[in-house]
């Protein structure tokens, strides 16, 4: 039940929603302050699980009916944040706060929960996913994340692979414009070879602008203009938390060539972390490295690679470290030289 702490971030931004005070900022504070702060203190365990404790947490429908109870939860709370916001009586210090509370629910449950349901394979999991992205207004990235990223990740062709020297300023304009073109050539391509047209509803790149659109045109109706504006900022929120977390999964990592292609996807080439708090959080998201070798791991079963490269702490920690360049600059360039030291055929870039 270790996995119950992912319950912990929709409660701290209902908690946020529901004081109508200064206490909106909590679950910014939480996330951002309190666990990087706990991280600093706390070291990871890298044991992983044997083959038959693998076997049985796979099979495990528990972790499964906690992935999916985060889905309403997104959507209560996405209300409960329109509904409040569009109060009047309500002061703007409030609003704000709660905008960014609602920010870091679609962040972490919008975003890093559809990310797990969008690489099952069952139509109703996928769905979970797609309706999840739609609350964060980021729907094309369960198309650019699985069919683009997870193919060209670590190489300059994936736009959501940081570069070594890249702010996260400058890697923030290139990834979201760049996996937006990205997913609209990859479902084009896809058409074509469907035979299918491109204005249709076979389209799906169309559906999922179409359905953001009626979401926008429904909140400005029933909770006005101002209260649009609130929830598209919170969105745009959730959306900058993910790319800050694609920024430092793969800062400066490349993958070599063999001839015309690219080397396999392997452990080094993506950055891991096992501080317990994120991982849990975060439905162990950290423990990425595993996760771009065998993408079809669940979440409860990710492993620790002794090659991959670790992060000196958890991914909110590093999440801050990565918004004051020269900092981020300092400590990760030094990890990198060590790292290529221990480990022949890290490539940089």
């Amino acid at each position: 039940m270790k996995f119950i702490l992912a319950y912990t971030t929709p409660l701290i931004v209902l908690v946020s929603l529901y004081v109508e005070n200064n206490l909106s900022y909590a679950a910014i504070i939480f996330l951002f302050v309190v666990i990087p702060l706990l991280e600093l203190f706390t070291k990871g365990s890298t044991a992983n699980l044997s083959k038959i404790e693998e076997e049985l947490e796979k099979e495990n429908k528990v972790y499964d009916w906690m992935l999916y109870g985060l889905v309403p939860l997104q959507y209560l709370i996405m209300v409960y944040f329109l509904v409040q916001v569009s109060n009047e009586s309500l002061s703007l210090s409030y609003k704000i706060g709660a905008t960014t509370a609602y920010g870091m629910a679609c962040g972490i449950l919008g975003i890093n929960a559809a990310h797990e349901l969008g690489h099952r394979t069952t139509k109703h999991e996928q769905l979970m996913s797609k309706l999840l992205l739609l609350s964060t207004l980021y729907m094309h990235f369960f198309i650019e994340h699985n069919r683009g990223h997870h193919k060209n990740v670590s190489t300059h062709e994936d736009p959501a692979s940081s570069r070594y020297g890249e702010t996260v300023y400058a890697f923030y304009v290139r990834t979201i414009l760049g996996s937006y073109i990205s997913a609209w050539h990859i479902e084009s391509e896809r058409l074509k070879k469907k035979k299918h047209v491109f204005w249709s509803i076979k389209n799906e790149m169309l559906v999922y602008q179409l359905v953001q659109l009626i979401l926008l045109v429904l909140i400005g109706l029933i909770f006005g203009l101002a209260t649009l504006l609130f929830f598209i900022v919170g969105a745009f929120i959730g959306i900058l938390l993910l790319e800050t977390v694609n920024y430092i999964e793969h800062y400066g990592l490349r993958r070599k060539m063999n001839g015309n292609t690219y080397e396999r996807t392997m452990p080094i080439h993506s950055w891991n972390s096992n501080h317990p708090l994120g991982r849990l959080i975060l439905l162990e998201l950290s423990r990425h490295s595993d996760h771009h070798y065998m993408a079809s791991r669940k979440y409860q079963i990710l492993r620790h690679f002794d090659e991959s490269p670790q992060m000196p702490t958890g991914y909110p920690g590093m999440l801050l470290l990565s918004l004051v360049p020269p900092l981020w600059f300092k400590v990760m360039h030094q990890r990198i030289e060590k790292y290529k030291q221990t480990q022949m055929g890290v490539e940089l870039g």
